[in-house]
């Protein structure tokens, strides 16, 4: 399955999210820390969010779903379960998300 990357968000296309997962009422995939910008869906009708124990869902349930970011080009995600996470980096001190 194909690994999408939105700057340092990352999107791969899973078979399902887990049933215990929970429905979120917004659709920023991520916070940009130092910017202010985010990692969002463009069109809010075709995409839910899901979260479970920090981990991220997303269930494009519309023909498609456009992520969008002000310093990344778009990236349109056709219809499926997806997981998101952030990329991390790595020191010998700690592990910590990479800041967009």
């Amino acid at each position: 399955m194909p690994l999408y990357r939105h700057g340092d968000v990352l999107v791969r296309r899973v078979s399902e999210i887990p049933a215990e997962a929970k429905k979120r009422p917004h659709l920023t995939l991520a916070e940009g820390e130092i910017t202010g910008h985010s990692h969002r869906v463009a069109e809010a009708a075709s995409a839910s969010l899901f979260e479970l124990r920090g981990e991220r869902f997303l269930l494009v349930h519309g023909e498609q779903a456009t992520l969008v970011h002000e310093e990344h080009g778009p990236i349109t995600l056709s219809q499926g379960c997806y997981r998101v996470w952030q990329q991390r980096e790595y020191s010998p001190q700690e592990i910590r998300i990479v800041r967009d």
